[in-house]
């Protein structure tokens, strides 16, 4: 996978499309990543016990990787990563500024 943890993504399809966020898990068996604060779901639970009571928990589900985009850090722009080799090295550049990220 190309993007990792701590890594700026935009959402570029579904219902979050132009948001930004920090990814927070990288899930590569289902080619997903969880992003800090987007794709959120509310969900219900039903209080067991006397004791325990009812709520709704927000939770953050998982985007699929097509559906988001690196965003450089040089230029802060939805790209596409390249990789490049200098001076015997693998190296990762911006498609759209060209430098190295």
């Amino acid at each position: 996978m190309y993007i990792k943890k701590g890594k700026t993504v935009a959402v570029i399809a579904g219902k979050d499309k132009g948001k930004t966020g920090k990814i927070e898990m990288v899930l590569p068996k289902d080619n997903a990543v969880r992003v800090e604060g987007l794709n959120e779901f509310k969900k219900h639970f039903k209080a067991r016990a006397q004791n325990q009571k009812s709520e709704i928990i927000t939770i953050y589900k998982p985007v699929k990787i097509a559906n988001v985009a690196f965003v450089c850090p040089k230029c802060s722009k939805p790209t596409r990563i390249g990789i490049k080799t200098e001076k015997d090295k693998k190296v990762r550049f911006c498609r759209k500024c060209e430098k190295i990220i």
